[in-house]
């Protein structure tokens, strides 16, 4: 009993480091509570296998380093589909292949010019949102409540789906 009080007293006086190096891990906030959180779970989890005299912070970073390293490459699994023809292709699902160079070109155009044909108010949170940043930066940068943005970018989608010909 006295060996958990001491491990679970050492864990709350040196679990601060870990926020700051999950948010660097992860460059989202949210998926970096997360990431903390499971830390801690699996540190309480596996209480056992810590020693005394082992350096804690460094027992804590390798249990987070560890999590983080697996959810990317089960994340990247996921992303990966495996066709069974002869071949025995691995196509990862973010490449995208075009058989003419020029059709691409005209393609491109074609949506970069039903984007500049948006209207205002749909166009520069789209555009926000399509360069990477997440809802809750482009409704703080442009001073909008988050459901107008949000509303905003699906209404500029609907609008592109609408304007741009399929083939």
């Amino acid at each position: 009993m006295e060996k958990e009080k001491e491990f679970s007293d050492l864990l709350v006086d040196n679990a601060g480091f870990l926020k700051p190096f999950a948010v660097n891990l992860t460059k989202n906030n949210e998926t970096a509570n997360d990431l903390y959180q499971e830390t801690l779970y699996k540190a309480l989890a596996n209480k056992e296998k810590y020693h005394s005299g082992t350096n804690i912070k460094a027992w804590l970073f390798t249990i987070m380093r560890n999590i983080f390293i697996n959810d990317y490459r089960r994340n990247a699994k996921r992303r990966t589909v495996f066709d069974s023809t002869p071949e025995d292709y691995l196509i990862n699902m973010r490449q995208v292949s075009v058989a003419n160079s020029a059709e691409s070109s005209l393609r491109q155009k074609e949506i970069e010019a039903a984007v500049e044909a948006l209207p205002e108010t749909f166009k520069v949170p789209f555009k926000l949102y399509f360069e990477g940043y997440k809802y809750q930066e482009i409704s703080e940068y442009l001073d909008e409540p988050l459901g107008t943005i949000k509303s905003r970018i699906h209404f500029a989608r609907k609008l592109l789906k609408e304007q741009i010909n399929r083939y």
